[in-house]
């Protein structure tokens, strides 16, 4: 009685699962798959990976449903302090060296996240305090009043051209048939900000010509670390409209900063 129940095909049992079964005829083991550094959306899975840039470039088999899960972004939040400091000072000296290169199989999306939104408050609390110290020169008994709409206003512009301008410049490149990386663009322009996070600091002081000079340094900086890595990621294609676009685009960003926050 119990041999016979010992031989019956367990494969055909309620809530069994049966082998998966290869083209050889062997078990297979599942293999959870890695996460990839060098595409977007992330695949499920938290293993770094130090693929090239040309295989990570391509998302074929990437799963768009990788960006509804926490633990697929947790790759691009794993980097040491010392990788964030080097790319920070390489940010500030666009001549140091090929940026890409320089990230290339671990772009991380922790350094734009933590200076996006350092950058935010700055220019929220800073430029009300540049708006008073300006006034007050004029006027000695100007009151103290602080815009709370400078905060809505620096998130908006801040994190929608730190998301949406490299997302757009991705989508061109690969409308123009160069391969480009999400996350790759969206870490070069998070790190392209951090010079505005000192610039502001100098802001305050209510002189005018002094603000120009300053900000006017810090866009030019901010504009050839862009420029000069977006043309070494396309060279040998003839898209040199693009990478001016890119520059163009960051001194606008420059001018917008000086304009509306410290006026």
């Amino acid at each position: 009685m119990d041999e016979g129940y010992a031989s019956l095909p367990s494969s055909h049992l309620l809530g069994s699962v049966p082998a998966v079964i290869g083209d050889d005829g062997k078990d297979n083991d599942y293999t959870v798959p890695e996460a990839n550094l060098q595409i977007f959306p992330p695949g499920n899975g938290g293993n770094r990976s130090s693929g090239s840039a040309t295989a990570g470039d391509q998302q074929a088999s990437s799963s768009w449903t990788g960006i509804f899960s926490i633990s697929s972004y947790s790759p691009y939040f794993d980097v040491d302090t010392e990788d964030v400091v080097e790319r920070i000072m390489n940010s500030l000296y666009p001549t140091r060296g090929n940026f890409f290169r320089k990230i290339d199989g671990n772009p991380d999306l922790y350094g734009p996240v933590w200076i996006s939104t350092t950058l935010v408050f700055i220019l929220a609390a800073l430029g009300n305090c540049a708006t008073y110290l300006m006034r007050s020169r004029s006027d000695p008994n100007t009151v103290w009043n602080f815009d709370v709409s400078y905060v809505n206003w620096a998130a908006s512009v801040i994190y929608g051209y730190v998301v949406l301008l490299p997302a757009a410049f991705y989508f061109l490149l690969q409308y123009f048939g160069s391969p480009a990386s999400l996350v790759r663009l969206w870490c070069m322009w998070g790190y392209s900000l951090f010079v505005f996070v000192p610039s502001c600091l100098l802001l305050v002081v209510p002189v005018e010509i002094f603000r120009w000079i300053v900000i006017l340094l810090a866009g030019s900086a901010s504009s050839c670390f862009v420029g000069l890595n977006l043309k070494s990621y396309v060279e040998g294609s003839d898209l040199l409209v693009v990478v001016v676009s890119a520059s163009v685009l960051q001194l606008a960003l420059t001018i917008f900063i000086k304009a509306f926050f410290f006026a």
